[in-house]
């Protein structure tokens, strides 16, 4: 039985219902530490136990697919069909641009539908390297025949801008939500991408909102880290990121004023860099990564549906920001960075 409040509920879609707190997946696909399979698994429980219930993965995420697959058979024989209702695993489809046939599609949905052990998909995000590259438009109306066939039940996309966002909704295809990089320190979304969504009926899964935990205690009055400091992918993904939007030293003034906050509340600095975006228009869940069989962070995550930001929360956060440089003017839309 979930211990969460009703609070960390989202009806997302007319048959999902998610937790507003996503279990990211992304650190069990390498270079963030070694990861022991069984105990990874009986992690998984312990997430769902706590009321976190809902993953976000991808195909190239290393073994995520096959830890979704093993989770839903134990899920099954301890506990039987009901509780696999209760879990929401939604995956991405990441193919190399190209020629798309229906073949091509369907073959890569069904490793995935294997690999999870499940005849339908709960969630396809769809991510494209190349916009000039139209094959996207092709691949996205075969997931739609899919997604009629029941081997799919909705379709989201991954780090499109808003520009390309438009093009697809254009073209006829139903698109339930965008997943982009969104955090105190990249804001990009606020630009055109939230109010879009808005507008359309879309929803937002946002990533990255702990900048890899920089947007934590942990950094709070540290030296500015370097080389083999940065031992993880996303440690060193979001110290660019940092760099870009102001550097250490704009960081330090940013988690002085968030642990100023967090104090106020009683939670901590993570807790008040999620909670952020969390409240952010459009946004209908934070992925938070689950480093599976190293780390748990459940008791701290459950903190953020405690309170709410209020007012003087707001203006102190933008006492600091204020003072940062316009990544969307340095980097472009939700995505670009990948498409340099």
């Amino acid at each position: 039985m979930t211990s969460l409040p009703a609070s960390s509920r989202l009806q997302f879609t007319s048959d999902l219902n998610i937790c507003r707190i996503l279990n990211g997946m992304w650190q069990v696909s390498g270079a963030h530490g070694r990861i022991t399979p069984k105990v990874a698994i009986q992690n998984m429980f312990d997430y769902k136990d706590a009321g976190f219930t809902t993953w976000d993965l991808a195909d190239h995420y290393g073994p995520a697919e096959d830890f979704i697959g093993e989770f839903r058979r134990q899920l099954l024989a301890q506990y039987g069909q009901a509780a696999l209702s209760e879990i929401q695993a939604f995956t991405k489809w990441v193919p190399r641009p190209g020629k798309m046939t229906k073949k091509i599609v369907a073959d890569n949905i069904d490793i995935s539908r294997r690999r999870m052990d499940t005849e339908t998909l709960d969630l396809l995000q769809f991510h494209w390297w190349e916009y000039r590259d139209l094959n996207y438009l092709e691949a996205l109306r075969y997931m739609t025949e899919l997604k009629e066939e029941g081997k799919i039940k909705h379709l989201g996309l991954t780090n499109f801008d808003t520009e390309h966002l438009n093009i697809i909704l254009q073209n006829g295809i139903n698109i339930k939500s965008n997943q982009v990089q969104y955090s105190l320190v990249d804001r990009r979304p606020q630009v055109h991408m939230s109010s879009f969504c808005q507008q359309h009926n879309l929803q937002l899964f946002a990533y990255g909102s702990l900048c890899g935990g920089f947007l934590s205690e942990k950094y709070l009055g540290k030296p500015e880290p370097r080389g083999s400091e940065l031992n993880t992918v996303s440690l060193r993904k979001y110290k660019n990121m940092i760099d870009a939007w102001g550097g250490w030293q704009l960081l330090q003034e940013l988690l002085t004023a968030l642990k100023l906050i967090a104090e106020k509340h009683r939670v901590s600095i993570a807790n008040i860099a999620v909670r952020y975006v969390l409240e952010q228009p459009a946004v209908a869940g934070v992925i938070i990564g689950t480093r599976l069989s190293i780390s748990q962070h459940i008791e701290d995550n459950a903190a953020i549906f405690n309170f709410g930001l209020d007012t003087a929360d707001y203006q102190q956060i933008s006492t600091i920001l204020n003072q940062s440089r316009n990544l969307y003017q340095l980097i472009g839309d939700c995505g670009d960075e990948y498409r340099r």
